[in-house]
């Protein structure tokens, strides 16, 4: 988002050989590039600073949007297209940014009312059609300064039944002050976070990390085994779990914990988050399930302008890639994830080369991507700990990893499918568990 402001700060750019024309129009050229590529954030209750559905809501902005294209701030997109075959790409071709470029230098103009197109149909409100909504008891204060630990709220009593589902989406309140909510499944039986009780006050203190949360219940790792469900961090979208005749599991008897984390801005505020889900119309044949890359023994010196940390995931079971998405915080310069078979075959999956923290992506495959069984993804991740790196908190300090955005992380939730028959257990090599971190030392 302060990139996205940055950009609006901008006004003049130019695109070397690409001339002014008054040809160019907003309803017949720009309108059909905003629809496709914009809308889906810049719309009444989504994340965008501003809608950009009519000629009138989008002609202030004119310069401001010609800025961020050119400098390709907007729309937030960071993978190497060398890369990969996303089906959620919001790149602007070449052409789509010499079409803008070109209607701004031409004066912005409107254009004929029989060129526009029909506009797209957009739900109010929740972008899944959701059968169950959870939502925080009360609403959280949000101080005006100062840290906001993580905080956890147990929102729903448990689930009588298996339950599958086949969408989630996580809707906050205050979008300008949530650094991250994730919906976490807590089954029947579970130690993990017994704090969180069900109707009780937020809980903040305690342990946040996978290692520490095994080591408060004695090392049982199995009560983690479907942690991590749904998520929201700024640029993520509806997440959908009906891919390839899959769905996502609640077991009977488990209940739903919500982790929130927010930041301050100088204003107090308060916020009631709220998740939604989508019920499968009939168990599945196949499970979707997350799992996790993650190294938490980061070492970064202070200065260090270009260190560097990798964490490796080995697959136990053959599993259908879904998506995945690089993790870090405001030191993270780029990451890498590639895939190493067990023929030995290594294959580039994802490239980030210019990392940004305030638009945390979610790579989609446009098509499953088959790994066999000891399939290792590798995840590289380079950070920028000296003073020439404008976001960095303190370039003078020793870094490790952490919660707070002054600390650091290298992680890559993915999402994969497998047969309903396989354990969940077994999927990630070595110990592994579904929604935790597998991490190198």
């Amino acid at each position: 988002m302060r990139r996205w402001m940055t950009a609006c700060a901008v006004t003049v750019l130019t695109m070397g050989s690409v001339s002014a024309s008054a040809e160019v129009t907003f309803n017949k050229d720009v309108l059909p590039i905003l629809q496709q590529k914009c809308q889906i954030c810049h719309r009444p209750g989504e994340i965008g600073p501003m809608p950009l559905l009519t000629y009138q809501g989008t002609r202030p902005w004119a310069r401001a949007i010609r800025a961020a294209v050119v400098g390709k701030a907007m729309p937030p997109w960071f993978a190497d297209p060398q890369y990969g075959n996303f089906a959620n790409e919001k790149r602007l071709t070449n052409e789509e940014i010499a079409t803008i470029t070109s209607w701004v230098d031409g004066g912005a103009p409107e254009g004929s009312e029989k060129d526009k197109p029909a506009p797209v149909t957009f739900r109010d409100g929740w972008n899944i059609r959701p059968d169950l909504v959870f939502q925080l008891p009360k609403p959280l204060k949000i101080p005006a300064k100062g840290t906001v630990e993580y905080t956890y709220v147990a929102v729903s009593a448990p689930f009588k039944e298996d339950t599958w589902i086949a969408a989630g989406e996580i809707r906050p309140t205050d979008r300008s002050r949530v650094h991250h909510v994730i919906a976490m499944v807590r089954p029947k039986g579970s130690k993990w976070m017994v704090q969180a009780q069900l109707g009780a006050e937020p809980w903040a203190p305690g342990p946040t990390r996978h290692a520490d949360m095994a080591r408060a219940v004695g090392g049982d790792m199995s009560v983690l085994t479907t942690e991590f469900f749904v998520g929201y961090v700024p640029g993520m979208e509806a997440q959908r779990f009906d891919v390839d005749r899959s769905a996502r599991l609640i077991p009977a008897g488990a209940d739903v914990v919500l982790e929130v984390h927010y930041t301050t801005n100088g204003v107090e505020s308060e916020d009631q988050t709220k998740v939604g889900f989508e019920l499968a119309p009939r168990p599945p044949e196949r499970a979707f399930i997350s799992v996790a890359a993650a190294q938490p023994n980061l070492q970064i010196a202070p200065g260090d302008p270009n260190a560097e940390a990798t964490a490796v995931l080995k697959f136990g079971q053959p599993v259908d890639l879904v998506y995945f998405q690089p993790h870090m915080h405001l030191r993270g310069k780029d990451a890498t994830i590639e895939a190493k078979y067990p023929d030995g075959r290594r294959e580039t999956l994802l490239r980030v080369p210019r990392y940004d923290f305030n638009w945390q992506i979610v790579y989609y495959q446009k098509t499953a991507l088959r790994l066999p069984k000891g399939t290792e993804l590798h995840l590289t991740g380079h950070w920028d700990n000296s003073p020439a790196n404008k976001w960095n908190p303190d370039p003078t300090a020793a870094v490790r990893w952490g919660d707070q955005s002054w600390q650091e992380m290298l992680s890559a939730p993915m999402g994969v499918i497998v047969d309903r028959a396989i354990d969940p257990k077994t999927v990630i090599e070595g110990g592994g568990f579904p929604g935790a971190a597998a991490a190198q030392p």
